[in-house]
């Protein structure tokens, strides 16, 4: 089979592996970040609808790039309310599939506030807009970019780490778990009120 043909045909076996784990409930249990202490997941009372921020620069963040190099943002599912853990929570996130090793990069300006690994999101990276009022959230990564750190500054695209299946992720399923948080006043990376980043991503295209 030719390189081509080869690379074609496993993206579309993972896509239709990644559609049939998504139906059948066993998305990441995303909960909000979690904080640095590695237990077990924090139950939250479940919203009744996604929270979509209006659109004036006032309250809601800019439309934010695709995260994940190579995917057209037209073909992404959005799954932010699909119930996971036995319809016992919202997802609060989007699950990017995409090959093992596919670059994820920064979606907007921002610093790196935390890197962390933990039990259900394995490598993560929370990275704070300029303004410090929202935060981004990659996980199961396969591994960090070379040289990346907490405190560093990063512009849009900048790469920061390749998609995997760190976590609780389902080992033949690679992709990016991806959340945006609206932070609290007192700024903490694990906490938020959780907004729904596909109209922000198909605002990109």
């Amino acid at each position: 089979m030719r390189p081509i043909k080869r690379m074609a045909f496993t993206f579309t076996a993972l896509c239709v592996a990644g559609l049939a784990w998504m139906a059948a409930g066993t998305t990441p249990d995303r909960n909000g970040p979690q904080p640095p202490v590695r237990s077990a997941s924090q139950t939250y009372t479940i919203p009744a609808k996604s929270i979509i921020l209006p659109t004036s620069p006032e309250s809601a963040p800019r439309p934010l790039a695709m995260p994940v190099a190579g995917v057209d943002p037209g073909s992404i599912h959005d799954n932010f309310d699909e119930m996971r853990g036995g319809d016992t929570r919202r997802h609060d996130a989007l699950d990017i599939l995409a090959p093992r090793g596919t670059n994820v990069v920064a979606t907007d300006d921002g610093t790196v506030k935390k890197l962390f690994t933990s039990v259900a999101g394995g490598l993560t990276v929370y990275e704070f807009d300029p303004d410090e009022r929202y935060c981004y959230y990659y996980a199961h990564l396969d591994a960090y970019a070379p040289g990346l750190h907490e405190g560093q500054v990063l512009r849009r695209g900048d790469l920061i780490g390749y998609v995997g299946t760190t976590g609780n992720a389902p080992k033949d399923t690679p992709h990016l778990h991806f959340a945006v948080t609206r932070l609290d006043p007192d700024k903490r990376w694990w906490t938020g009120t959780a907004i729904n980043p596909y109209p922000l991503l198909y605002k990109a295209r």
